[in-house]
């Protein structure tokens, strides 16, 4: 049993409890402290630290290439693709405005997206009609623009064409996470970390949470910003998991490169990590087999992701650099790319379902729930 003092400190009911530390639960009690300064807030992270694409994705700081958008536009609509742009545009604007560039290892490096076949015409008329469409969202005429000229520079292999867009860059995705954690928690909120949530149980006044806490936490409200682990507390959820995996090679003299850089509507995506090579995807060549919650990377796409480093990304470089590291996140996927920010029954919330676009997502969600909720 615990005391008399914890109970009225640390296990004290509160306002809201937050389910998740990830960037969009962060972002959550940021937006609302800066909302109500009063509110007694803590969240429950089921890790020792943030443990499901947070701090385990590639660092990329994007609003969606340009063979991503055109598919999008095809997918969802006109409309709901401009939305969903603007959403990440202003995301990414927001992280610079809250944290300062040196703090988070943001940097404004542009990227580019690789093209194995395809006409320069066809490439120049979807830049075109995307760019019109985007320049009331970036201000920018040419948001995208054809690269061709920089394919010698960069020599990948497998590639007809490129485009770049000047308006993205990579971060430090821990480090982002360290800064919005200590952020939040010298704005009073509470974190609990290996507290993982079962489920909740409505009260006369609010909710009763089942975790593996010591005691059963009281809460007026609940947010559950769980993204791709949600149906384990809401399993009606429209929620599919995602795994993301990834690979970081060791130090490359002479790397030829720096920037971010996709291909195929943005199932494969690699940037620099100073003169190392990071790079992630493949997912689309298993798709089945990717729809998991396992956090161990698989032997299939790691070959996969292999060939692409060898024959795309550093053709030449065989036997110069061995791989260093492996990992894999787990995003949040499901019948739509919207992310679901709702109140989902009386008094209980949820920000969740990012589409492997969290970290540009995530302010913009969380500033919308804070809005929505009515603590």
């Amino acid at each position: 049993m615990v005391s008399i003092w914890e109970q009225e400190s640390f296990y004290a009911p509160q306002d809201i409890v937050i389910v998740g530390s990830g960037l969009a639960g962060l972002w959550s009690a940021f937006y609302l402290k800066k909302k109500r300064p009063a509110l007694r807030i803590t969240i429950l992270e089921r890790g020792p630290i943030p443990s499901g694409a947070s701090t385990r994705n590639a660092g990329f700081a994007c609003f969606g290439s340009l063979s991503e958008v055109v598919a999008d536009a095809r997918t969802m609509g006109t409309d709901a693709m401009l939305e969903l742009v603007e959403m990440r545009f202003k995301g990414l604007s927001r992280i610079r405005k809250t944290f300062r560039d040196e703090d988070i290892g943001f940097d404004f490096c542009g990227g580019y997206e690789l093209y194995e076949s395809g006409s320069a015409e066809e490439l120049q008329d979807q830049m075109d009609y995307i760019n019109s469409l985007l320049r009331p969202i970036t201000g920018s005429k040419r948001t995208y623009r054809l690269a061709d000229e920089d394919m010698g520079r960069l020599g990948f292999g497998r590639t007809a064409h490129l485009s770049y867009n000047p308006l993205e860059g990579y971060l430090h995705s821990g480090r982002l996470v360290q800064q919005l954690l200590a952020r939040v928690q010298g704005m009073g909120v509470q974190v609990f970390t290996n507290a993982e949530v079962h489920g909740f149980t409505a009260t006369g006044d609010g909710f009763a949470i089942d975790s593996t806490l010591p005691v059963e936490l009281r809460t007026r409200q609940l947010l559950l910003c769980t993204n791709a682990f949600t149906r384990k507390i809401l399993p009606d959820a429209d929620i599919v998991p995602a795994r993301g995996q990834v690979l970081l090679t060791s130090p490359i003299e002479g790397l030829p490169w720096k920037g971010t850089f996709h291909a195929d509507e943005g199932y494969y995506y690699f940037r620099n990590l100073g003169n190392k090579v990071l790079l992630g995807g493949a997912r689309n060549t298993a798709f089945e087999a990717e729809t998991t919650t396992d956090m161990r990377h698989s032997e299939g796409i790691q070959a996969t992701l292999e060939a692409y480093l060898d024959e795309v990304v550093l053709p030449g470089y065989k036997g110069q650099y061995s791989i260093e590291r492996r990992w894999a996140g787990i995003m949040a996927m499901g019948s739509g790319k919207m992310p679901i920010v709702k109140e989902v029954e009386a008094g209980v919330f949820c920000a969740v379902r990012m589409s492997g676009m969290g970290v540009a997502l995530a302010p913009v969600v969380a500033k919308r729930i804070s809005e929505i909720m009515h603590a």
